[in-house]
């Protein structure tokens, strides 16, 4: 992908060592917050402050993308709908994806906007159906084309964050599906970072010519971000010792089920994350970049992770929005607020009145 560059620096933030939280299967946890990091902001981390609730009462909201004039579009995991929020306004159904099959992790995850949306008006959504993981993407007002299938599919693992790269390319974080072998098979669509086209096809300059994969040995990947250099970044869930943020580089492994964490133990062949956790301070989903900061929603870890971000290297996370539970997704809006959805009621956090809600906080 142009733009990207080998890594050459990374720094590696292990902030407390801990037993094992539960084994492989419950990689998103139930709320736990253990928050080792404290001080005064970093360069390049603001203040959220209290924000905004853009809407409230959302049913386990996962996907969040935005149209042209600002308006998003957020996925309710379990029921299979499109919303569209908007400061000021009631939610409004847009779409429902047919064929969602909630169960688990599962159901109606990430969403895209296609980056000709007023040429061609798609959204696009990853999924977990009847028999497998799968893409698709639709006009508001018509049936759903299938774009790519067979990611296979478990109570767990399913990755499901999608987002348009700027090459115009359709990125997809997969996750092993309870099978770690999966992972290191380059056959395998599962725990790998997917790059197509935007009919669905392996873009025509990936790794591996007609390979869909752009890189493998993850586990389960839910944030997808670039900077303003075009460099990726992925967050991984971990399964007993750390969470990562990977920077993602064209063809590499980053280790998985061999290496969790950092602990490159082949000669080179797997590459080291940027950044851990402890699987108590995070389970990463969804990450998000401004010009000079990595946010990182935080599942079990109650928070929002703000990190400085300087030309590619990372310095030491910061807890932010410690008080509405867990976090999903976050996104940076064509106006530059950042977007947070909460998810407490997906089965694993403590609920309030309201639950769950999208937040706003205005650019600085």
């Amino acid at each position: 992908m142009p733009g990207l560059v080998r890594v050459i620096a990374g720094v590696v933030v292990g902030m407390v060592v801990v037993t094992a939280c539960g084994g492989g299967g419950r990689e998103e946890g139930g709320p736990l917050v253990v928050g080792t990091t404290s001080g005064s902001d970093p360069d390049g981390v603001l203040d959220l402050g209290a924000g905004e609730e853009v809407a409230g009462g959302i049913e386990v909201p996962w996907g969040l993308a935005f149209l042209p004039d600002g308006t998003g579009l957020v996925a309710e995991r379990n029921s299979g709908v499109v919303l569209r929020v908007s400061p000021g306004k009631a939610p409004e159904r847009v779409y429902e994806v047919p064929g969602v099959v909630a169960q688990g992790e599962g159901g109606l995850l990430g969403l895209a906007v296609s980056p000709r949306y007023e040429e061609d008006r798609f959204v696009y959504a990853y999924f977990t159906g009847a028999e497998d993981n799968r893409i698709v993407r639709f006009r508001t007002d018509g049936p759903p084309e299938v774009i790519f299938a067979g990611i296979a599919k478990a109570g767990n693992h399913n990755g499901g964050r999608i987002a348009f790269g700027p090459d115009g390319m359709l990125y997809a974080g997969t996750g092993d599906a309870g099978r770690s072998d999966r992972s290191q098979d380059p056959a395998s669509p599962n725990g790998k970072i997917l790059r197509l086209t935007p009919e669905g096809r392996p873009a025509p300059d990936n790794p591996t010519p007609d390979s869909p994969v752009y890189s493998l040995g993850h586990r389960n990947v839910q944030g997808l971000a670039w900077d303003t250099k075009g460099r990726l970044y992925a967050a991984e869930f971990g399964q007993n010792r750390f969470d990562e943020i990977n920077r993602i580089e064209p063809g590499h492994n980053y280790g998985w089920p061999t290496v969790e964490g950092t602990g490159d133990t082949d000669r080179g062949r797997y590459t080291n994350p940027l950044l851990t956790w402890t699987t108590r301070e995070a389970s990463p989903s969804g990450i998000a970049i401004t010009a000079d900061t990595l946010y990182t929603a935080a599942l079990r870890g109650e928070c929002l992770w703000a990190t400085p971000l300087h030309d590619g290297t990372l310095g030491t996370p910061q807890p932010r929005l410690r008080d509405r539970g867990r976090l999903r997704t976050v996104e940076v809006a064509p106006d530059g607020a950042l977007w947070v959805t909460t998810s407490n009621t997906d089965g694993r956090g403590d609920p309030h009145p309201g639950d769950d809600r999208i937040l706003r906080f205005p650019a600085h």
